[in-house]
C-alpha cells in the first residue's frame, strides 16, 4: 500500500471525516484539537510518496505528531529503498570537492528513519530529514524557517539500544557514530547523539531509563565536558552509570585500532556504581 493510501485508512479507521476537495483529501486539524474542519491538506507528492499540510499550522509537524508517524512514514517505500545512488552520494560541502564517507541513519523505536547524519572525508557532518517532496527525498536542514525543530531527538539506533536494554545488555554511550561502531563490531550495545560532544540532552537519555551504562569519554576538553553532561543527565534516569577512557589515542575507535579490548577501557569515573561494587567510591 502506498503512504496515501495508509493515511487515508488510518483516518478512516479512527473514524476521522475526511473528503475530497481541491485535488486533495481533507480532513480536520487533529494537530490542534480539531477545532478546524477541512483545514488539513493531503495530496500525492511529485515523486510519490504522501504530502500533509495544515493550513492552520502552516506545516505537517503537528499533524504528524498527532496520528503517531514521523517524516518517513510519508514514503511510499523505506527511504533506502527509493535513493538513486546520483542522490545518496550529493551532500552540501560537496561544492567544496569533499566526498561522502559514512551515512549514519538514526531511526524511531519502529525502525522509521528519523533523519540521518552524512560524515565527508573532512570530517563535517551534515544532517537531512526525509522529505518526499523533495525530489531526493531529503532536505538537508532539521529546522523549519524559524528554527524549529522537525524532527524528535532520537539516540543513535535506537531499536537496537532498546532491544539491549530489554536483554539487560550494558549500554555503551560514545561521542560519536564512528565509536559506537567499533563497539558494536566488538559485540557490545552502543549509541551515541547526533552532531557529536555538547548535544546530548535529557530526551537522549530518557530511553536509557533503568539501564547499566559505560559512558566513553574522549580524551580532551570536548569530551571530557561531554562525559559529564552524560551523566549528569543519567544519574537519577539509569542504573548504574561508569566512565572510562581509551587506553591508547583519543576514543573507543583509537582503542580498538591499538588492538585492545573492551575490558581493557581505563576506568576514570564511577558516579554511579552498581551497589555490588563497594570498591567504587562516588
Amino acid at each position: 500500500m502506498i503512504a496515501f493510501n495508509r493515511l487515508a485508512d488510518l483516518l478512516r479507521d479512527r473514524g476521522e471525516p475526511t473528503r475530497f476537495q481541491g485535488g486533495a483529501l481533507r480532513t480536520r486539524g487533529l494537530c490542534h484539537d480539531g477545532d478546524a474542519p477541512n483545514t488539513v491538506a493531503i495530496r500525492r507528492g511529485t515523486n510519490g510518496g504522501v504530502v500533509i499540510h495544515c493550513h492552520k499550522c502552516d506545516g505537517n509537524a503537528d499533524f504528524l505528531a498527532a496520528i503517531g508517524w514521523t517524516e518517513s512514514d510519508l514514503f511510499d517505500e523505506p527511504l533506502e529503498a527509493r535513493e538513486r545512488p546520483a542522490d545518496d552520494l550529493w551532500l552540501p560541502c560537496g561544492r567544496h570537492g569533499h566526498t561522502r564517507v559514512a551515512q549514519y541513519l538514526y531511526r524511531a523505536a519502529n525502525g522509521a528513519v528519523v533523519h540521518g547524519v552524512t560524515r565527508c572525508d573532512h570530517k563535517d557532518f551534515a544532517q537531512w530529514r526525509p522529505d518526499p517532496s523533495a525530489r531526493s527525498g531529503r532536505r538537508w536542514s532539521l529546522n523549519d524557517e524559524d528554527g524549529n525543530r522537525l524532527v524528535p531527538l532520537v539516540p543513535y539506533r535506537l531499536p537496537e539500544l532498546l532491544a539491549a536494554k530489554e536483554a539487560d545488555q550494558v549500554i555503551w554511550v560514545a561521542e560519536g557514530e564512528k565509536d559506537v561502531h567499533a563497539l558494536i563490531e566488538r559485540g557490545l550495545a552502543a549509541t551515541c547523539n547526533a552532531a557529536g560532544a555538547g548535544k546530548w540532552t535529557d530526551e537522549h537519555a530518557a530511553y536509557l531509563q533503568g539501564a547499566d551504562v559505560t559512558v566513553v569519554a574522549d580524551r580532551d576538553e570536548k569530551g571530557r565536558q561531554h562525559a559529564i553532561a552524560v551523566v549528569d543527565s543519567l544519574r537519577d534516569v539509569a542504573r548504574t552509570v561508569y566512565v572510562v577512557q581509551a587506553r591508547t589515542g583519543k576514543d573507543a575507535y583509537d582503542h580498538f585500532a591499538a588492538g585492545h579490548k573492551d575490558a581493557e577501557f581505563l576506568q576514570v569515573w564511577a558516579p554511579v556504581p552498581h551497589p555490588e561494587d563497594p570498591g567504587v567510591a562516588a
